[in-house]
């Protein structure tokens, strides 16, 4: 029989007819692109990836080695989560992201400046409760969402930035005459048209 001493995880003892059996053990998996998840968050400017859990302090510590985290708060209640959470917002001037599946993150996710909900296998209130909702479970996709996120708001800005311009540099024309009927449609329908070919570069 194997020392239960020197296991980790969470264990279940089994008696049968009043004699004990055993034990069975029970561990999670990391998903198979979780260390690559927090890689590429970290590429993409994160400065702080922190794991809120319900582990046992072993199990926790064990996979925050794994995954490199910056920090990690362990033997939480859906209560413990968000006094972590307040305590990193009270500690921080940036944003707080909280990524999320189970009913006891639906706290969380609230309090959380962004909430973000993994919608494949997460419950619904969870779900409703997010900001964001991720329709797999993979926690690459986060970066994904972000990555993505960033590029809208580049382009939404170039749209801006460019109307604006070209507008106010036809608006000046006209003012002195010197801007003819084409010229007007092109500054409006032309330059609507241009933010929607820009627009289109999200797809890709």
């Amino acid at each position: 029989m194997h020392d239960e001493c020197n296991i980790n995880d969470t264990v279940i003892h089994v008696a049968v007819e009043c004699r004990y059996a055993g034990y069975i053990v029970i561990a999670d998996e990391l998903k198979d692109d979780a260390i690559q998840a927090i890689q590429a968050l970290k590429a993409q400017g994160v400065e702080q990836a922190v794991m809120l859990t319900g582990d046992n302090q072993t199990v926790a510590a064990r996979v925050a080695q794994k995954l490199r985290l910056d920090a990690y708060f362990a033997q939480l209640l859906p209560e413990g989560k968000v006094a972590a959470i307040e305590k990193l917002l009270s500690a921080s001037n940036h944003k707080i992201a909280f990524v999320g599946d189970g009913i006891n993150d639906a706290p969380v996710i609230a309090r959380s400046d962004v909430g973000i909900a993994m919608g494949g296998l997460g419950c619904d209130a969870a779900i409703e409760t997010a900001d964001v909702v991720l329709m797999t479970d993979a926690p690459s996709k986060v970066a994904e969402a972000i990555h993505i996120g960033k590029k809208t708001n580049k382009i939404v800005w170039q749209n801006i930035i460019f109307a604006m311009a070209i507008k106010g540099i036809f608006i000046a024309l006209g003012t002195f005459g010197l801007a003819t009927m084409w010229e007007a449609v092109f500054a409006d329908v032309g330059v609507a048209l241009l933010a929607i070919f820009n627009s289109s570069r999200v797809l890709r």
